[in-house]
């Protein structure tokens, strides 16, 4: 049993500002950087945070699925075994299968591998219109919280609207898709779209999408599209708005 002085300690402000130091920003670390600069995450490392062995960032929004990055699998499973509440973490491509077989060996479980797959927009993003979609601001908060966006990374929804960047399909008075910032960093900006099952297939999240990259690029800043391997959905608008894909990292998804 794993006793309250073993568990990692989250790191001090000091010890974050030394890791942002140390951590190079990518499309693959716009989310990281984010979480870490606004304070809406526990960090944990086993070593040196800025030595970049062996961290683990897991969101206040959504604590079960992690982040982890450098470079020693050992380090990071040292890590990943005594938290709690995690179902998945997202890391390296290079440190996947050493991680996994440490994962199967002392959990004698299966690990499952999944892709998360990274793009970038370098291209004047495209223009596409539909007259449900507009980007939404402050005004529209009570709107979007009906429909179940809250802030996520950004801490809150105001923060949210104040900070980033939302559009969306309004029908009939209600928000019924989605298309916003998930996370800002100095050269890069992480899109994620949703759209309510009942209106999906209308062009939707393309044309709200579209909006926020153009808005992303006046800003100065790349827009990034990551999603899941078989999430055929977003991988169609994706290509639809001329992203192109620069890079891939790996879930290990513990069994059940």
């Amino acid at each position: 049993m794993t006793t309250e002085s073993q568990r990692p300690r989250p790191l001090k402000v000091d010890e974050v500002r030394r890791l942002l130091q140390a951590i190079d920003e990518s499309p693959e670390t716009v989310i990281p950087i984010h979480l870490l600069r606004r304070g809406t995450c526990r960090t944990y490392a086993a070593g040196d945070a800025a030595a970049l062995d062996a961290v683990v960032v897991q969101a206040d929004h959504m604590p079960e699925e992690l982040f982890g990055l450098g470079t020693s699998a050992q380090g990071i499973w040292d890590l990943l075994r005594v938290l709690d509440g995690w179902t998945c973490v997202e890391v390296a491509p290079v440190v996947a299968p050493a991680l996994g077989a440490l994962m199967s060996e002392d959990t004698g479980k299966r690990v499952r591998y999944y892709e998360g797959i990274y793009h970038t927009l370098t291209k004047p993003a495209p223009v596409f219109e539909d007259p449900a979609v507009r980007q939404l601001t402050i005004r529209d908060a009570g709107l979007l919280a009906a429909y179940g966006l809250h802030g996520g990374d950004f801490g809150s929804l105001p923060r949210l609207l104040l900070e980033g960047v939302v559009a969306g399909a309004v029908v009939d008075g209600q928000v019924v898709g989605t298309a916003h910032t998930s996370a800002v960093t100095d050269r890069y900006s992480d899109i994620g779209v949703d759209t309510h099952e009942a209106w999906r297939g209308r062009g939707f999240a393309t044309a709200a999408a579209s909006i926020v990259a153009r808005r992303v690029q006046e800003q100065g800043r790349i827009p990034v599209w990551s999603c899941g391997e078989d999430n055929v959905a977003s991988l169609r608008v994706a290509r639809k708005l001329g992203f192109e894909e620069v890079s891939r990292l790996t879930y290990l998804i513990k069994a059940a």
